[in-house]
């Protein structure tokens, strides 16, 4: 079955959406033009109920169908975008320096904007749409500060959807898969404290340098000998660097930035105190000391197996096709915090041969808009058909 026709009509509408945000990106919880933005379209389409300022920025539009049920889906879109400088030269492109839309956070928003005008007319179903319009995806955790802020509670759902882009896998088609998706991410500091001095007298120091950097190579040792090789964890290491000033002196302190990605939420735990072991242990063993702070991050993005299969279900009948049991990705994403709380499933939906995203060339392909939107609508009339 194709996209459903009234989506091809609305494209270059919804088009016009995205180009317009897309303009004019915003970060994190500052997306108040943004959320302004969708809580007009939505008074603007009749939807029954627009709430604002969830979770601070976030928009949450409720669409009542036929009948009284009493279900309620859930469907998700995050608004945020990222502090990159743009450059696609596009004639749309990001009017505001050092930030852009180059994860595809503006086509999510204009997708389910565009399901939202659709279920808005049609009302063919028998139930409840809660619309959720999320900030703070990148690293704000702005889903969990929605549910903080009692989107649940406030207005209940048995099922929640999300979407989002795919670079590399072709428009139209779909991916998903039943268990973990996307990796939790957390993040940590390690501060080594050693003797500073002169380069000259290295007898007279300790060289925090040596120090860290015999911690740095330790550290890749835990995925290689404390992890089964059948798991999957990725610890990277971004940032080194000490407080000297010059070649010729003996740092008194180094610091080291990393992260933590893992598929299973037992190794987050197992990592944690490991990297804490490796750390403290080996600067004692030079006669340093080390300090290890752990920034708990996303957790492990689960699909329920049942909304897992409804999606590609769902995606079966309006796409070009479905990856239903798609490999697991490490970037991590918070829609995870949600699915913990409610069932339901993520999918992703192909951008073609564009660049990867949150890079400054990532293009977002119009033409997969009708897709997503046909998704969300056709997930919401099978999940609550009219009697």
């Amino acid at each position: 079955m194709p996209i459903k026709n009234r989506f091809a009509e609305m494209l270059p509408e919804i088009t016009g959406w995205r180009h317009h945000l897309h303009q004019m990106p915003e970060l994190l919880y500052e997306v108040h033009e943004t959320a302004a933005f969708v809580a007009d379209r939505l008074r603007e389409f009749g939807v029954d109920e627009v709430v604002t300022g969830v979770g601070r920025t976030g928009v949450v539009g409720i669409i009542r169908g036929r009948g009284a049920s009493g279900r309620a889906i859930g469907l998700r879109a995050d608004m945020d975008a990222l502090p990159i400088e743009e450059a696609t030269g596009l004639e749309y492109a990001s009017k505001v320096p050092g930030k852009m839309h180059a994860c595809g956070h503006d086509g999510h928003t204009s997708m389910l904007l565009g399901a939202a005008k659709y279920l808005s007319e049609t009302r063919n179903f028998d139930g409840t749409v809660v619309l959720i319009f999320q900030p703070a995806e990148e690293g704000g955790a702005g889903a969990k500060a929605m549910i903080d802020d009692g989107l649940f509670d406030r207005f209940p759902v048995d099922e929640i959807y999300g979407i989002h882009n795919a670079p590399g896998v072709p428009v139209g088609v779909f991916a998903t898969r039943p268990g973990p998706l996307q990796a939790s991410s957390d993040e940590f500091e390690i501060i080594v404290q050693g003797k500073g001095g002169h380069a000259a007298e290295p007898h007279r120091a300790i060289d925090t340098t040596l120090v860290a950097a015999h911690i740095l190579i330790a550290l890749h040792s835990i995925v290689s000998r404390n992890v089964d090789p059948l798991k999957r964890v990725v610890l990277t290491v971004g940032t080194f660097g000490t407080d000297s000033g010059a070649s010729n002196i003996i740092p008194d302190e180094a610091r080291m930035e990393g992260t933590v990605r893992t598929l299973d939420p037992e190794y987050r735990a197992i990592a944690e105190g490991r990297i804490r072991d490796v750390a403290t242990h080996t600067a004692a063993a030079f006669g340093a000391s080390a300090q290890v702070i752990w920034h708990p991050g996303y957790p492990v993005t689960v699909n329920d197996p049942e909304g897992a299969a409804r999606a590609a279900d769902a995606a079966r009948a309006v796409g070009r096709g479905v990856i239903d049991n798609a490999d697991p990705i490490m970037p991590s994403e918070d829609f995870s915090y949600m699915l913990e709380k409610v069932p339901g499933a993520y999918v992703f939906l192909g951008n073609g041969d564009s660049a990867m995203c949150h890079h400054p060339k990532y293009v977002f392909d119009d033409e997969a808009i009708p897709f997503g939107c046909s998704f969300f609508a056709e997930l919401v009339e099978r999940r609550l058909p009219v009697a």
